[in-house]
């Protein structure tokens, strides 16, 4: 009975897993999913699922193929079911959405089976070293928890046959002490991949509530991905218009300036965190910048592009820009980094006009496994 709930069960998780994967995009492009996670969980709004099933009608009833009919006859049914039955509006049930607990790690896999992303490939090996217990053999001791079911068999079948005791007609085996075998295990240092994401945001008054939205959404699914490949993340958010600070994740989204913007003053701080908190040989560093692509001048381009070469990219996996569409933004931020950088596969650009774009934005972003 417990085998067939657990094949039950496999089955509906196969199914749910179908469900979310044929309408990933949409909720991408909805973020609606963002407001039901957990902490290592999200609740995702699906479909109904019906799984076929037979279902036995009542005896007195008939139906097709049960006896002679007349010509017209319905099948089934009663005539003026609807509006001639005199049903009001909001009487009957309506059908409702399904909600599924989904674990951040399944839904990481199901974008990456649908976007085809490549495992990241680590930058280098980790100094940082954690122990884990690894299963590398079998003892004679332990506890019943651990006890090798096949091997404990094998043994008792073996001391069975050869003191004459064993029947072809009745095989019945019965294990003694002596026979029961356990799991042996051995305590293995093995290193931590670490990695950081330093959000950076231009929050200056071009940067709207639609366009903060995008770079939500966007990080959701980054981060999600991001902590499938690594044991530890970390996540830094920093805000700029002409000058930059840190901030915590919520202030991040819903933080709104004015006045100018100064590209360079978030890239100094980022080399700052990265210099005081991230040395390269132990982490992973994935630096995240989304901005409409303004900027003060094409002097302080030029220094953030001086920051790129000599502070962040000798230490990071990669840096992305991500380049949200604003009907205030001139866009030329993108054609800088793109002239400075055309064959640097550290640098990755992504125009995100919409959120019907995030999509392949993400693709973009992580499609190279960097």
């Amino acid at each position: 009975m417990s085998l067939k709930i657990d094949q039950d069960h496999s089955r509906f998780r196969q199914i749910v897993r179908g469900k979310i994967r044929d309408n990933l995009r949409k909720y991408i492009s909805q973020g609606e999913m963002i407001g039901r996670k957990g902490k290592d969980q999200v609740s995702i709004p699906i479909p109904h699922i019906d799984i076929p099933h037979f279902r036995f009608a009542d005896k007195q009833q008939g139906g097709a193929g049960q006896g002679a009919g007349d010509v017209g006859e319905s099948v089934g049914g009663e005539e003026g079911e609807g509006e001639a039955s005199g049903k009001k509006a909001g009487e009957g049930a309506g059908e409702h959405a399904l909600e599924v607990d989904v674990t951040l790690d399944e839904l990481a896999a199901i974008l990456g089976e649908e976007l085809e992303l490549p495992d990241i490939q680590n930058k280098g090996k980790s100094k940082l070293v954690n122990e884990k217990d690894r299963y590398t053999g079998i003892r004679r001791v332990g506890p019943e928890s651990l006890r090798h079911f096949r091997r404990t068999y094998r043994e008792a079948l073996k001391r069975t046959i050869s003191l004459g005791g064993y029947s072809a007609d009745r095989p019945m085996i019965v294990p003694i002490r002596d026979d029961k075998r356990y799991r042996a295990w051995r305590t293995q240092p093995e290193p931590i991949a670490n990695a950081v994401i330093i959000y950076m945001m231009d929050v200056s008054g071009s940067m709207g509530d639609e366009q903060k939205e995008i770079v939500r959404i966007e990080s959701f699914w980054l981060d999600a991905w991001l902590q499938r490949q690594y044991k530890g993340l970390e996540s830094r958010f920093i805000v700029h218009d002409a000058t930059a600070r840190e901030v915590d994740r919520d202030t991040f989204f819903r933080t709104r300036e004015s006045g100018g913007t100064m590209i360079s003053s978030a890239y100094k701080l980022c080399a700052q965190l990265i210099d005081q908190n991230y040395p390269s040989g132990e982490w992973n560093i994935y630096p995240f910048h989304f901005s409409d692509g303004d900027n003060w001048s094409m002097d302080d381009t030029l220094s953030c592009i001086d920051i790129l070469k000599q502070r962040i990219l000798p230490h990071a996996n990669m840096f992305a820009y991500g380049q949200v569409e604003s009907p205030y933004g001139s866009g030329q931020f993108i054609k800088d980094l793109r002239d400075h950088f055309p064959k640097d596969d550290r640098v990755v650009v992504s125009e995100i006009k919409d959120k019907d774009a995030i999509t392949g934005s993400i693709k973009e972003f992580l499609g190279k496994g960097r």
